[in-house]
C-alpha cells in the first residue's frame, strides 16, 4: 500500500524493474534487510495493510527503467544500460523515498567494499552489468554472491528413487520448505494433486509421490537458495 500511494508520483506510463524490500534495525541499531518481513507484508490481508506499513514500511529499489513516455522513451530496452541508468536518477530524482534507485559505480574497489562489508545487512552480492548493455531476455549481466552455507535436514524425496527431485527439507533457522510445491511435512505421505482431462477422466497426479527418507539425511545447501524452489545442495553432511 504504502509503495502503491508513492508511485502514483510518477508519470503515466513509467515501468520499472526492481524489488519490494523492508528494512529493520537491529538491537544494537544496525539496519538490515529482512526477507521475512518483506514476506509477512505480501502475505498479509488486506485489513492489516495500513498497521503493518506503519511498522514495516516498504522501499522499492528500481533496478532498471524500461519506459518513461514523459521524457519521449516509449521504449527504452534498446538503450545502453548506462543511458537507461541515467534517465532512471533524473525520474526518481522528482520522485524520492521510497522508491529509489540501486546503488551503482563503475569503480572496482567501491564495488568490492560493498562485497565485503554489507554482506551482514542482507545484500547477497553484487551485479555486473556491462555499460552498452541493452535490457532483453536473458542474461547479460553477472550476479557474484556470498556462497554462506547452511545445513539442512532431508526429510523425504519425490518421484521415484532413481529420479533425482527438489528435495523437501528443514533448515533449523528456516524453518520447514517444500521446494517441490508440496504440503507440510505432517501432510507429505499423502500428498496428491490430480488435475482433471478433458471427457471427465483424470490423469496421473500433478505432484509427484512422496518417500520419507529413512534415518537422519543431513546437507549442506548453499545460504539464500532456500528462499526458492530449487534448493542448490553443495555435499552430504
Amino acid at each position: 500500500m504504502d509503495l502503491a500511494v508513492a508511485a502514483m508520483r510518477l508519470p503515466p506510463g513509467v515501468i520499472l524493474d526492481g524489488e519490494a524490500v523492508v528494512y529493520l534495525a537491529s538491537d544494537d541499531g544496525t539496519v538490515h534487510i529482512s526477507f521475512a518481513a518483506a514476506q509477512s507484508r505480501a502475505l498479509s490481508r488486506p485489513r492489516h495493510a495500513r498497521e503493518l506499513a506503519d511498522q514495516h514500511p516498504a522501499t522499492y529499489v528500481a533496478f532498471n527503467l524500461l519506459a518513461h513516455p514523459a521524457a519521449g522513451f516509449a521504449d527504452l530496452r534498446p538503450r545502453p544500460y548506462v543511458e537507461r541508468r541515467q534517465v532512471l536518477l533524473d525520474l526518481l530524482a522528482d520522485v524520492g523515498p521510497p522508491i529509489v534507485p540501486v546503488w551503482s559505480t563503475t569503480d572496482l574497489d567501491e564495488a568490492l567494499l560493498w562485497y565485503e562489508t554489507l554482506e551482514g545487512t542482507g545484500v547477497e552480492g553484487i551485479v555486473a552489468k556491462p555499460l552498452r548493455s541493452a535490457y532483453k531476455t536473458g542474461r547479460v549481466w553477472a550476479k557474484v554472491r556470498h556462497a554462506d552455507t547452511v545445513d539442512a535436514t532431508v526429510v523425504g524425496f519425490t518421484a521415484r528413487p532413481a529420479i533425482r527431485r527438489p528435495l523437501p527439507y528443514g533448515c533449523p533457522t528456516d524453518g520447514w520448505r517444500c521446494p517441490s510445491g508440496l504440503p507440510r511435512r505432517s501432510h507429505l505421505p499423502s500428498a496428491r494433486a490430480w488435475s482433471p482431462r478433458p471427457g471427465g477422466r483424470s490423469r496421473r497426479p500433478a505432484t509427484p509421490s512422496y518417500t520419507p527418507a529413512i534415518g537422519d539425511v543431513m546437507v549442506e545447501v548453499v545460504a539464500g537458495t532456500t528462499r526458492h524452489a530449487v534448493v542448490t545442495v553443495m555435499r552430504l553432511r
